[in-house]
């Protein structure tokens, strides 16, 4: 369920669509498939999981401030003018 908080409820959806690789060298890789560049690598899959979430925030800030379109996730859209109450 969604809250009032649009940007964190869109970095917790996109962030469960996380897909994460154990590598040859031990070593950890993820991404969110649907945010081009959004990647890291890690030594344990926690920090992995700890440094996607902030290149996700970072990614989505300066999307957001260079008016780039981002992928709608969980049927929350970010392009759209929001609607006041």
């Amino acid at each position: 369920m969604l809250g009032k908080f649009i940007l964190s409820d869109y970095v917790e959806q996109a962030m469960n669509r996380a897909e994460y690789d154990k590598l040859e060298d031990g070593t950890y890789a993820g991404r969110i498939p649907e945010c081009p560049g959004v990647i890291a690598l890690a030594t344990t899959l926690r920090t992995c999981e700890a440094e996607l979430h902030s290149v996700l925030e970072d990614w989505l800030f300066v999307g957001l401030k260079l008016g780039h379109k981002l992928p709608v996730i969980a049927g929350i859209d970010l392009n759209q003018e929001p609607a006041y109450a």
